[in-house]
């Protein structure tokens, strides 16, 4: 089996073709034409809702596909939308959910939500790079946590964006040797812990590549960190138990 860096680099190198070539799979191609034809026709939250191929296209493209089944909780989280800071949405913690409302605003848009370029062409690049990404976690884990990190890493702005998010959460903590266990300290105090550790500014910078080889053919987590923070990572990449198994991250 290839290790997850090899893998990774190799999905990576030509990151548009890899994506052409999932874009390409007959399961993908065939829901991606349902959806490019029919979403234009959704001008209601009850239409987006009663067509369940559409639904579970676009829940798929926001990483929500597990809740897919969640009608009734995905109606509270699009009829609050997120005009309001105490709307449903703006309630939860897991981001996700506000950025599906953003996508398809109907409490904003209402009828000309889905003539927007995101609720289209954007969902359908969000579907294929979801795709791209469960199909590399089917044979490595390691890889579709590196794809994921790779790709939200630009919006972290604070601890508590990692702390919401479990799987970014699980990539910082194994670069950097944190224990899980920590998850069950006060929510302040784990991001008191990563703050300490990462400089958040520098995320903005961490660019698509999630693991990147250095100069002594090592390699490091796809995050631009404080000295401190690079050297706890390559440490992790070295010693962690992820470095050898199939759920490696660097």
């Amino acid at each position: 089996m290839l290790s997850t860096s090899t893998s990774y680099t190799l999905l990576t190198r030509d990151l548009t073709r890899t994506l052409k070539i999932t874009a390409d799979e007959p399961l993908v191609a065939r829901e991606t034409a349902y959806y490019r034809e029919n979403i234009t026709k959704v001008k209601s939250i009850d239409d987006l809702l009663a067509d369940n191929r559409l639904f579970t296209y676009a829940m798929k493209a926001a990483g929500l596909g597990d809740m897919a089944y969640a009608k009734a909780f995905m109606r509270q989280v699009l009829e609050g939308g997120i005009d309001d800071r105490t709307s449903f949405a703006n309630t939860l913690a897991d981001r996700r959910y506000r950025e599906f409302v953003k996508v398809f605003n109907f409490a904003r848009y209402g009828e000309t939500t889905t003539a927007f370029n995101r609720t289209q062409q954007g969902t359908i690049d969000n579907y294929i790079r979801q795709s791209l990404e469960e199909d590399a976690g089917q044979s490595n884990e390691g890889v579709r946590l590196a794809l994921y990190f790779s790709r939200q890493a630009g919006k972290i702005n604070s601890a508590y964006d990692v702390l919401a998010d479990r799987a970014l959460l699980t990539v910082v903590q194994t670069a950097l040797g944190i224990s899980s266990a920590t998850s069950s300290l006060d929510i302040d105090k784990q991001a008191d812990q990563l703050s300490d550790r990462l400089d958040f500014d520098d995320f903005k910078d961490a660019g698509p590549a999630g693991c990147r080889s250095s100069s002594n053919a090592s390699q490091r987590c796809g995050m631009s960190t404080t000295r401190k923070a690079h050297r706890k990572c390559r440490a992790s990449w070295r010693h962690s138990h992820w470095s050898s198994g199939s759920t490696s991250i660097c």
